[in-house]
C-alpha cells in the first residue's frame, strides 16, 4: 500500500499492481478538480500538458501526476506542435522540472523509444486511440480474436520498448484483465472491465457535467450540471440587479465611496477654477 503522507513514485505504482491493489485515476483540467482529487486519495492524475503547472502540480499535492505530451494536431508546446523524438523530450523534461511522475505519450514507437531509452517514465495507448480515430471510427476494439490479438501484441511491442503503462481504452473485460494480468505495465483501464489495473474517468463525468457524448464506462456521482445551471442564473440574476442599481443611482452608495474634508475639498475647488 502506498503511504498517503507521501507522493507515490513509478515503483510505488509498479508495487501496487504486484500486489493486486486496485488503483483509481481521474483526468483532471483544473486546480479545484486537482485539490479535490488529493484529498479524496486518488491515487493518480492525468493532466494534459496545456493544464499542468506549478500551481497544478501543487494542488495535486499526494497523486501520481501523468502529463500529456500534446499529439500531432493536438496541442503545441512552447508554441510549436510536437514532430521529433527531441521535440518530445525536451517537452517531458520540461514537464519532470514541474514535478511531472510520468507522460502520456502516443506517437510513434522511435519516438517512444527515445523517450525511454532516456528513462522518462512513458504511459502509451492502446485499444481505442482517440488521436488516431480517423483511422478506426470511435468504437470497441478486440471483439474478435483477431482484432484482441493486434491489441495484445501492440501491448507487447510497447512493452518492449521500455513503456511504463498504456491507456487500455473500450476493450471487452475478459481482454482487459488477460492483457493486464500478462504484462509488467500498468495498464490504466478505461472502458476495459475490472481486470485492469486501473479505474480510470474523466471528472467531468464523474461530476455529470460532460459536454457532447457521454460513453458506456462513464459513471456520474454527482450532477454539477444541474448546479452549474443555477450558478449560471444566480450570476445573471446578480449582473440584471447591478445594472438596475447603476441606472436607479441606488450603487454606489455611501460606504462605497472615499471620503475627502470639506476643507480640502474646497482648497481643491480653488485651485480647480484658476
Amino acid at each position: 500500500m502506498v503511504h498517503r503522507n507521501s507522493r507515490p513514485t513509478v515503483s510505488d505504482i509498479r508495487g501496487m499492481k504486484a500486489r493486486g491493489e486496485k488503483i483509481s485515476m481521474l483526468y483532471v483540467t483544473t486546480l479545484e478538480q486537482a485539490a479535490a482529487a488529493d484529498a479524496a486519495g486518488i491515487h493518480m492524475l492525468s493532466i494534459e500538458g496545456r493544464f499542468f503547472s506549478p500551481e497544478m502540480r501543487e494542488a495535486a499535492g499526494r497523486c501520481f501526476v501523468q502529463v500529456g505530451l500534446p499529439y500531432g494536431g493536438w496541442g503545441t508546446f512552447e508554441g510549436r506542435h510536437l514532430a521529433t523524438a527531441e521535440d518530445y523530450l525536451r517537452a517531458a523534461y520540461h514537464f519532470t522540472a514541474m514535478g511531472g511522475d510520468c507522460f502520456y505519450c502516443a506517437a510513434a514507437y522511435d519516438i517512444q523509444k527515445v523517450l525511454c531509452d532516456n528513462h522518462v517514465p512513458i504511459v502509451a495507448h492502446v485499444g481505442l486511440i482517440p488521436s488516431y480515430i480517423t483511422w478506426t471510427g470511435f468504437r470497441a476494439v478486440g471483439k474478435t480474436a483477431t482484432e484482441a490479438l493486434n491489441v495484445w501484441k501492440h501491448v507487447k511491442h510497447l512493452e518492449s520498448l521500455g513503456c511504463f503503462g498504456a491507456e487500455l481504452e473500450v476493450v471487452p473485460d475478459r481482454i482487459g484483465a488477460l492483457i493486464s494480468q500478462n504484462t509488467s505495465m500498468i495498464m490504466l483501464g478505461m472502458g476495459a472491465g475490472p481486470g485492469a489495473d486501473a479505474q480510470y474517468l474523466f471528472a467531468e463525468d464523474v461530476l455529470g457535467h460532460t459536454d457532447g457524448h457521454k460513453p458506456r464506462h462513464a459513471k456520474t456521482y454527482r450532477n454539477f450540471s444541474a448546479e452549474f445551471e443555477r450558478l449560471q442564473q444566480e450570476r445573471i440574476a446578480a449582473f440584471k440587479e447591478f445594472v438596475a442599481d447603476v441606472n436607479s443611482g441606488a450603487y454606489p452608495e455611501a460606504q462605497h465611496n472615499v471620503s475627502i474634508s470639506d476643507a480640502e475639498f474646497e482648497a481643491f475647488k480653488a485651485g480647480f477654477n484658476q
